[in-house]
């Protein structure tokens, strides 16, 4: 198989092309349907696991797609490649560690073409303790009510009005603000939710199962949207804290970077799903990154992101205008040309090379 046939153009197809690679390779599959929801196509939606490794291994090498739903196309070609990689294959039996696929933690997302969830919640801002009072993000506040028109496209006027408003503050504030989590705001942009949903109970129930009695875990989540185009930026996934940044960039190298320390082209976001690690696994050894692969400027990744959500509370749109919408999200979070899927496979096995070698 080559890269470009593992890389699908629907959520039905990827999940049939890693079903299929699973099989090949001889890996166990587990499948967590969801219980209310279909695709866009009346599909079954599921979240997919497949375990390559000796069922007793010690180390597990985590790679997980589709958290943000719509990045699900990028993450899932590489998980296929993965699974058809035998020297990979070969590489992790040999380092008694079990190769573990999460494909299409956000299930939903992913076929509606949507980076939230059902419940228009940014499953990568869920990660919360809902007992304890949520943060507060005043500078989102201050923004949305230009971020969703009453039109979309947005008038000259109100467009006019979020650029001023942009040029004031800055780029980076623009994109802190609107991306960094918010709980108040249900139907807005990046909503982290009220309470933990399916996708999220999801995750830690397959930690659980999978992780207990493990000694080490290593993660690897991609993601799509952020930084330059193909380029799969390397984001320490977890607590700020020197030593295990520290311990993220000797395994994966000097470039990892951090939202923590202001080195990433990510904002500094809050409920993050690397926290169903230490949620579920407390005693395991981890550490793990975010890719992050580029495919546009953000400003054009934010417009989309604003299309999209314009849509969600306009069902009443019409369909030249839902496919223009849908095609923007598509070209957002999907760098839908050879260079970019290669490029994408290469460093993603790269990564989990790294991640081998640094046990």
């Amino acid at each position: 198989m080559s890269v470009h046939t593992g890389f699908s153009r629907s959520y039905a197809e990827a999940r049939r092309k890693f079903l299929d690679a699973a099989r090949a390779a001889g890996a166990t599959l587990a499948g967590f349907p969801h219980p209310t929801m279909r695709g866009s196509a009346g599909e079954e939606l599921a979240i997919d696991v497949a375990w390559a490794g000796a069922a007793e291994a010690r180390r597990v090498l985590l790679v997980t797609s589709g958290v943000h739903g719509v990045e699900g196309f990028c993450g899932s070609g590489a998980q296929v490649a993965l699974l058809g990689d035998a020297d990979l294959r070969a590489a992790c039996a040999g380092a008694g560690v079990a190769l573990m696929l999460v494909h299409a933690v956000n299930p939903y997302g992913f076929s509606h073409l949507r980076r939230v969830n059902e419940d228009n919640v940014d499953l990568n801002r869920n990660f919360m303790d809902f007992t304890r009072p949520l943060p507060e993000n005043a500078p989102y506040a201050q923004i949305a009510p230009l971020l969703l028109p009453a039109q979309w496209p947005p008038s000259e006027a109100d467009q006019a009005a979020l650029m001023r408003s942009v040029m004031a503050k800055g780029l980076p504030w623009y994109q802190a603000a609107v991306s960094a989590g918010q709980y108040h705001a249900p139907d807005g942009l990046f909503f982290g939710g009220g309470k933990a949903t399916w996708s999220n109970y999801t995750l830690r129930r397959i930690l659980a199962r999978y992780g207990a009695g493990r000694e080490a875990l290593r993660w690897l989540d991609i993601h799509t949207g952020l930084g330059p185009r193909g380029y799969g930026e390397p984001i320490y996934m977890g607590p700020d804290a020197a030593a295990p940044v520290a311990r993220a960039r000797a395994i994966w190298g000097s470039h990892v970077t951090s939202i923590h320390d202001g080195s990433s082209a990510s904002a500094n976001l809050t409920g993050m799903a690397w926290q169903a690690v230490p949620q579920t696994l407390p005693a395991v050894d981890y550490s793990g990154i975010a890719l992050e692969f580029g495919t546009l400027p953000v400003t054009e990744v934010l417009e989309a992101l604003r299309g999209d959500h314009w849509l969600h509370l306009h069902p009443e749109a019409d369909e030249g205008q839902r496919e223009l919408i849908h095609q923007a999200m598509w070209r957002a979070f999907y760098g839908d040309a050879d260079d970019w899927r290669e490029g994408v496979v290469e460093q993603v096995r790269e990564a989990a090379g790294r991640a081998l070698a640094g046990w």
